[in-house]
């Protein structure tokens, strides 16, 4: 069996590694955020994982109840929106907020998405609609101060590139962005808002092009995208273009991003394993590894990369009882971590300058980062579903490094950190007992094991056979 090899000097110079992907993450929909098990979960991941900020949709639809129409006054209720925003502070996170969907009373239309039925269409009276973000943003303000509110960025509507999501064409998109930048503008100019938010890294150029004709400000670019974007367009086969590069399509894609935003800082505000929300692989140790790989790849391309989403507390379509049912989530319905959830604690720990590593391989990658007395190196070995992948023995010199003091790896693969499994082997219970879930809790967790090293003169020699879909994360501490 040939060796995956790889080597990387630590007296080279690194690149910083910003921990991009720890500025926001994804969650279902506004009133969500008042359940009290959706608020234990984001603080957990606040405390474990990092995140800065949350984005999620709906915060003006009637669910929220932040325009109603009542005997044929319209009456603004900001009581639900400062609940959450005042749980999200109190455990040190900021809303990434998104202006969606559209208020019953306001609506042009009675075209709605999900299950809670968000309203899809453009604002009857657009000045209303800028009356309505005027007055919120203003509250907001009054009761947080400009301090916070400047931490926060306003996102101007969700995917309207898609029909799903926006029944007006994108000149009424473009017309909403007008009205609702001025809007929180007139707040005050520092306020952070941009867009487009659309799906599939779409009308980037476009919405630039727009602002710059109109003369309107535009802080930040933001959009999504997904692995699964592109499957099915005619001569584009992304399958292929991610089974032969090196390089993911969707850093291709985040490349092309960062170069039409012309310098303005760039957020990707949805990625996942795929857009399926019902997909076994958001459960499996596949997603850990497409995690660490796609991550990796972005450094120097985007200013905040959220993953959707941090829970299964999670209703687009219906909410499941089932505790392994494919969610979007790193964490399930239980609160029990996935192996996509261990990646990002993996990742929260490395350093914040990265390393050139030499050495290339079909489906295992190797990164080394470094922090003050500790070296870091991760490695996957990733590859599509249904694409060749075995298992394969690595091997990793790093020189420059010093004494090392001790060293230790941590696993997830489809023996470790892997509650999915331990499920399908309970006979995939629908309801879990609370002993049943603190076995599955337990069973999750990353274990530190001792790792064997060679150090000769000033070189470290570790070997690993990785198997596929697998992860790990060896840490030396010098």
């Amino acid at each position: 069996m040939n060796v995956a090899d790889f080597t990387c000097d630590l007296a080279q110079p690194s690149v910083p590694l910003p921990h991009f992907w720890e500025h926001t993450v994804g969650s279902c929909h506004a009133a969500m955020a008042l359940r009290a098990d959706w608020q234990k979960q984001l603080s957990r991941c606040r405390r474990e994982l990092g995140f800065n900020h949350v984005r999620f949709h709906n915060i003006l639809s009637d669910d929220m109840s932040t325009l109603v129409c009542e005997q044929e006054k319209d009456v603004y209720s900001f009581f639900n929106t400062d609940q959450i925003f005042d749980f999200l502070l109190s455990i040190g996170i900021h809303p990434f907020i998104e202006l969606s969907f559209m208020p019953t009373t306001l609506a042009s239309g009675g075209d709605i998405v999900f299950h809670y039925k968000g309203n899809v269409t453009p604002p009857k009276d657009y000045s209303a609609w800028a009356t309505l973000i005027n007055k919120l943003v203003t509250h907001w303000v009054s009761r947080y101060g400009m301090e916070e509110m400047t931490q926060c960025f306003f996102e101007v509507w969700n995917e309207p590139n898609l029909d799903a999501f926006w029944k007006g064409s994108q000149a009424d998109y473009f017309k909403l962005y007008e009205y609702t930048v001025e809007a929180i503008k007139r707040v005050n100019p520092v306020l952070k808002v941009g867009g487009p938010a659309t799906a599939n890294n779409a009308w980037v150029k476009e919405f630039l092009e727009f602002c710059e004709t109109k003369n309107l400000p535009a802080d930040f670019i933001s959009t999504h995208h997904y692995p699964t974007d592109s499957f099915g367009k005619p001569g584009d086969d992304t399958v292929t273009q991610l089974a032969q590069s090196r390089r993911s399509v969707l850093r291709e894609e985040a490349r092309l991003v960062k170069e039409q935003a012309n310098g303005k800082p760039v957020y990707y505000t949805e990625w996942c394993t795929s857009s399926n929300p019902f997909d076994e692989l958001h459960d499996q140790p596949y997603a850990a590894a497409f995690i660490i790989k796609t991550v990796m790849e972005a450094n120097g391309l985007v200013e905040g990369y959220s993953y959707w989403t941090f829970s299964d507390i999670f209703d687009e379509n219906y909410f499941s009882s089932v505790p392994f049912h494919g969610g979007f989530g790193l964490l399930n319905i239980n609160g029990i971590p996935k192996p996509a959830y261990r990646a990002f604690e993996l990742l929260h720990h490395v350093g914040n300058e990265l390393l050139a590593t030499e050495g290339t391989h079909a489906t295992v990658d190797v990164w080394v980062t470094k922090k003050p007395q500790c070296v870091h190196v991760l490695i996957s070995n990733w590859a599509l579903p249904r694409h060749p992948v075995d298992t394969e023995p690595v091997r990793i010199t790093v020189y420059n490094i010093g004494q090392v003091r001790s060293a230790y790896i941590e696993r997830i693969d489809d023996d470790h950190a892997n509650p999915w499994k331990a499920w399908i082997e309970m006979s995939k219970p629908e309801y879990l007992t609370k002993y049943a879930a603190e076995q599955l809790e337990a069973v999750s967790a990353l274990a530190k094991q001792p790792m064997g090293i060679r150090q000769e003169h000033n070189a470290v020699l570790m070997e690993v056979v990785l198997p596929p879909q697998g992860v790990a994360c060896i840490t030396l501490e010098i």
